[in-house]
């Protein structure tokens, strides 16, 4: 392949200036007259019914505009979740009820004048509710005297009398005569915690009606066109009428790919007329927006004498909270991305989501594989352990290949049949050698083991996917200018990861011209055409492939113009010119111009969209290194060493970015990151004292490498790069530690405390 100009180099940002230099960009930066601020009454009760609910004296406050309460809403049903139409999430949610279902739910909206006068508001709704049994045990959830949800209104619930949100179970081969005909079979429990996604900004919507009597909804959102969508059902309001904007995102990871403002402000500002807002606090977010799904998951492999797995068998029990959002699909990503890491001729895997009286769970990075292959990479690391192997041989005798099919990928798909997954690019062997290389593997692996202080290393190896298979599309339109610069205008949704800058890198290098000269304008539903939005690794996969197939229309149509202009029938591009063979030449300047003035008359633009029926898993191979203080508990990370197939680098600095961001997520969730609850279900640790999250001064070492493949499906070979590097470093930790100190810890995160119950007593 020829030296490329801009793929794969460092690139600024473009909208680097804005956000350096403290620019408006983000949705709350704008300044609305007559603005309503919002606040909602929330549930102190795990579970209950509203018997009565006043507000006769709130409506007599100075400055209240609005009280809204379930009286006072068309009731239908949906789901928060911002997914592809139609949602195979649960429709079982209202705007609001007239019954509770965890501490923090909804039951009362206000809109006031000011922030203060709505929050003294809340105190004077009078609410009498009559309490009902809770659920907090997932493992008592299923056939529960306590129903959480019924009514024939709602759907998509897989079974509401036995609260169970969503199930599967699939199978490829025989996995019972699999485990009868393996050698060995290792079978072990391990379970995930509540955990919570911690963005800078919080979630905040913005509503006003425009000068044309149409609805515009100013959001940070990952999927401003589902947010159109959703609203206009929930209010049964013309979609024709609504326009969403996505500013700058001030981070999402998965939180902002709900629906969880929006509807609320587009409710006050149709029944009041006025502009409102509703800004989230940083103890709404903790519980009442969304976290990731808490699970337990079991593992058990057969193991032939030569090493091999020749049976794998996988059951997942899901809390989803009080509503289902996300809760079939994330555990079909549990399940589908752990399974298709390692070849087996026999696979099988039983999974239900239930529902529980606490917090609401959903999208978060990942996206359910962390919850795979946090369990998955502990038994193979134990499984190598019991049979006296080097962890990362084991791993070398078992991952897929290129040429691979993944059979129980197809199955699952993600809460739907998908289509044939075929491995055409994968670099683990690279991403493990070179990863040995840099951690010591060997060195440190075998080092001493004694004293107070010891020190171990992990493994873990994961995979992700490009999209979903089938499902997501992007689209763009890209038009040129008479100074050859180019206005692309994406649906995709920047949130922060620079996709924008990515997008721009794509069209130039197709088009020839610097990236100075694409103008990027993203995410406004009356301005950009569609997409699906920014989750499951799609935007440089499926959008950046819209962006090329655009790019080399608007290519082609400048090089016929060119050969118009020189009257010739054979010309190139070369350097921002169309060169015909003699030699003859004219800039993209000249062909626009004289196109748009003189020239049979006509704008060089075009558009494209783009779906696939891929989505290549891009692997990565983790490694930790860790000192365990064996008198406190303590873990002290020394380095993470994380090594990545992506394919093509798009942009080396983002991508490190990607990867550098998502490790103190890991870590945290590892070591010290857990929403904790009392017996009545109210959160205890709200705020970041009480929550711990990595911070810049608990960081250890970082290595982030990439190694080289090509994957023929993706824009110039590319895969994703937003959510694999989140999947390893747990099980990595959770390893290294298990190297340093003989402890195996099944559940996290893993606490000193822990640690200190399971050291052998002197």
């Amino acid at each position: 392949m020829a030296e490329m100009k801009y793929i794969g180099k460092k690139t600024p940002r473009v909208d680097g200036y804005s956000l350096v230099t403290g620019q408006p960009v983000f949705a709350d930066d704008v300044h609305l007259n007559d603005l309503l601020h919002i606040k909602i009454l929330r549930s102190p009760y795990a579970h209950a019914k509203i018997v009565h609910i006043d507000v006769s004296e709130v409506l007599k406050m100075k400055g209240v505009v609005d009280v809204i309460t379930h009286k006072d809403i068309t009731p239908r049903y949906f789901t928060t979740a911002g997914q592809g139409y139609p949602e195979p999430s649960a429709y079982d949610t209202l705007i609001l009820d007239s019954k509770v279902r965890y501490v923090g739910d909804r039951v009362a909206i206000v809109a006031a004048e000011s922030v203060e006068i709505a929050e003294v508001a809340l105190e004077k709704i009078v609410v009498k509710y009559e309490k009902l049994p809770s659920i907090f045990d997932i493992r008592e959830a299923v056939d529960n005297p306590s129903i959480l949800h019924k009514g024939e209104d709602k759907a998509g619930i897989a079974d509401f009398n036995r609260n169970i949100a969503g199930h599967f179970d699939a199978e490829v081969g025989d996995v019972k005569k699999g485990f009868a005909e393996s050698k060995q079979i290792f079978e072990k429990e391990y379970s995930l915690p509540y955990v919570q996604h911690c963005h800078i900004e919080p979630h905040v919507a913005l509503t006003w009606i425009d000068e044309n009597n149409r609805l515009v909804i100013r959001t940070a959102t990952q999927v401003p066109f589902h947010v159109r969508r959703i609203i206009s059902r929930i209010l049964d309001f013309p979609m024709s009428r609504i326009r969403v904007i996505k500013p700058r995102v001030g981070g999402a990871f998965g939180g902002k790919q709900e629906i969880l403002t929006e509807d609320v402000c587009a409710a006050v500002t149709l029944r009041t007329h006025r502009p409102s807002r509703l800004e989230l606090t940083r103890a709404e977010e903790f519980h009442a927006s969304r976290t990731r799904h808490p699970q337990i998951v079991k593992f058990k492999i057969g193991v032939n004498e030569d090493f091999t797995f020749n049976a794998i068998e996988m059951n997942i029990l899901e809390n989803s909270g009080a509503y289902g959002p996300h809760a079939l699909t994330v555990m079909s990503v549990t399940a589908s991305k752990s399974l298709g890491l390692y070849r087996s001729p026999n696979i099988r895997v039983n999974a239900t989501a239930v529902y529980t009286n606490l917090p609401v769970a959903g999208a978060y990075r990942g996206y359910g594989a962390p919850q795979g292959f946090f369990p998955l990479e502990s038994l193979v690391d134990e499984i190598a352990n019991e049979l006296g192997l080097d962890p990362v041989e084991l791993r070398h005798i078992n991952y897929v290949r290129e040429g691979d099919d993944v059979p129980i990928a197809q199955i699952l798909g993600e809460g739907r049949e998908g289509f044939p997954v075929v491995i055409r690019s994968c670099g683990l062997h690279q991403c493990l050698e070179e990863g040995e290389k840099l951690i010591r593997w060997n060195d440190l692996r075998k080092g001493k083991k004694s004293g107070i202080f010891r020190r171990g290393v992990g493994v873990a190896i994961a995979a992700q996917g490009s999209g979903i298979a089938g499902i997501d599309m992007g689209s763009v339109f890209i038009k040129m200018n008479e100074d050859a610069s180019f206005n692309l205008n994406l649906g995709a949704t920047d949130i922060g990861t620079g996709s924008d800058t990515a997008m721009a890198q794509i069209a130039a290098e197709v088009l020839d011209v610097p990236v100075e000269k694409i103008i990027v304008y993203s995410s406004d539903t009356d301005l950009t055409p569609f997409d699906a939005g920014a989750y499951a690794s799609s935007t440089t996969f499926i959008s950046g492939g819209a962006v090329k197939k655009a790019a080399e229309e608007a290519k082609r149509q400048i090089l016929e113009r060119g050969k118009k202009l020189l009257k010739v029938d054979k010309a190139e591009i070369e350097d921002q010119y169309v060169v015909a063979a003699d030699g003859k030449r004219i800039s993209y300047q000249e062909v626009c111009t004289k196109t748009l003035y003189t020239e049979e008359q006509m704008q060089i633009m075009a558009t494209a969209s783009h779906t696939s029926f891929d989505s290549p898993p891009p692997y990565n191979a983790t490694f930790a290194d860790v000192t365990v203080d064996t008198e406190t508990g303590f873990v002290t990370v020394n380095k993470i060493v994380s090594v990545t197939d992506i394919g093509q680098v798009i942009n080396p600095q983002m991508a490190e970015g990607q990867v550098e961001g998502s490790i103190p997520q890991s870590l945290g969730y590892a070591l010290s990151e857990f929403l904790v609850f009392d017996n009545k279900g109210s959160p205890l640790n709200l705020n970041f004292n009480d929550y711990h999250i990595y911070t810049a001064i608990d960081m250890p070492e970082i290595v982030t490498k990439f190694v080289h493949t090509h994957e023929p499906k993706g824009p110039f070979g590319a895969k994703a790069v937003a959510e694999i590097p989140i999947n390893g470093p747990a099980p990595a930790l959770a390893n290294a530690i298990f190297n340093a100190c003989g402890v195996r810890i099944r559940e996290l995160p893993i606490t000193p405390e822990k640690i200190l119950n399971a050291l052998p007593k002197d």
